[in-house]
């Protein structure tokens, strides 16, 4: 028995011959594969496996890549002299060894902008129709709630009531009051050279109490509650409590998405009849120290000259915002997957989504106010 490994190449006109000899095993591979060389093109190659004494996976392995560089090369390759075991091995190896890398074609640059097109179109129409679904079910569970009032979870909303509305007053307090200032300080400025000092009193309340006002609170309960509702849903995702509470029969429309909803429909009015106090005090402190119109005149012409409607439509809406929001937060939650990468992603498009269409909406209600006159 041959006891060392050895490749003997016999070239006879067309036909090579690899007669394969000794252990064809792990220690002897490095050897094997320097002398195992394949510099043939178009030929007849035979490989002669009667004299191996011993082989392993390895020495297979090196087989079969020899092999297919010579298939690669055109060559006819052919084998002779394997034993049972042998071609049990053999099939086994063959049938896992890994599949040449292919190395893609590089895009040209229009083809991959028109696909991004596509697909963004495609997925934004797919959002769609999964967001008219969510509305559609969120509809029916309030229509359920009304006529069967015992399944709203009161306490839960007013929970949500604290957590979007009370707990956000210190922030809009300071927004509002700067709010004011601005507007107040930058009016009085222009105002001071007409010597129209008192119509500081009109800019101020009715671009604060009619849009600013419920559009800037809007816009930073947005960035609170539409983020915080959407991390809140999507983690109890991730962690299945939804699965859970459907498991259990619990409607995930009652415990989750109708309270956080109705609470913020309910807070954001009050949080904007807050905004807007705060607000026109900003702009009566300014006009008090820039041009010397007094708390009380201010009030004053304030009550003669400001129609009670720009707060009243400022106060209507609030609630379409909040409802806005809220929607918009639940459902962006539930889009979550079963990654912690997906909570940032969808938490950013929820805050995004909420504060895109917040100002698309508030443009769409004055342009429509604007055409009936008011």
């Amino acid at each position: 028995m041959i006891d060392f490994s050895e490749v003997d190449v016999l070239d006879t006109n067309d036909t090579i011959t690899y007669q394969c000899k000794g252990p064809w095993t792990l220690h002897n591979i490095t050897k094997l594969s320097k002398k195992l060389k394949t510099p043939y093109k178009d030929k007849k190659i035979i490989f002669d496996f009667s004299k191996i004494s011993d082989f392993d996976t390895h020495g297979i392995l090196l087989f079969i890549q020899t092999i297919k560089k010579l298939q690669k090369q055109r060559c006819n390759v052919s084998k002779i002299g394997e034993t049972e075991k042998f071609i049990a091995l053999y099939q086994v190896c063959e049938d896992n060894f890994p599949s040449d890398v292919v190395t893609p074609k590089k895009d040209v640059g229009i083809s991959v902008f028109l696909y991004n097109i596509g697909k963004t179109i495609t997925e934004s129409k797919k959002t769609l129709i999964n967001f008219f679904s969510f509305v559609g079910g969120l509809t029916e569970a309030v229509g359920i709630v009304t006529i069967y009032p015992l399944r709203f979870r009161l306490q839960a909303m007013f929970y949500h009531i604290e957590n979007s509305g009370i707990k956000a007053i210190p922030i809009i307090l300071l927004t509002s009051f700067l709010i004011g200032i601005v507007i107040a300080f930058q009016g009085a400025v222009q105002l001071e050279k007409f010597g129209a000092n008192i119509f500081i009193v009109e800019m101020v309340s009715i671009s604060v109490t009619r849009e600013l006002a419920p559009l800037l609170t809007a816009i930073v309960i947005a960035g609170r509650s539409a983020s915080a509702y959407t991390a809140q849903i999507g983690v109890m995702k991730i962690t299945e409590e939804i699965d859970a509470m459907k498991t259990m029969g619990f409607s995930v429309w009652d415990f989750l998405i109708i309270p956080r909803v109705f609470g913020l429909m309910i807070s954001l009015p009050l949080i904007v009849f807050f905004a807007d106090i705060v607000s026109i005090f900003g702009g009566m402190v300014v006009a008090n120290f820039q041009l010397g119109i007094s708390f009380e005149e201010f009030a004053l012409r304030m009550q003669e000259s400001v129609e009670i409607k720009h707060v009243v439509i400022g106060l209507i809406k609030a609630p379409i915002f909040g409802w806005i929001i809220a929607v918009i937060g639940c459902f962006r939650g539930f889009q979550i997957s079963s990654s912690t990468e997906s909570v940032g992603k969808y938490t950013t498009i929820s805050v995004v989504n909420a504060i895109f269409w917040v100002i698309a909406m508030d443009a769409i209600i004055s342009v429509l106010l604007t055409e009936i006159g008011l």
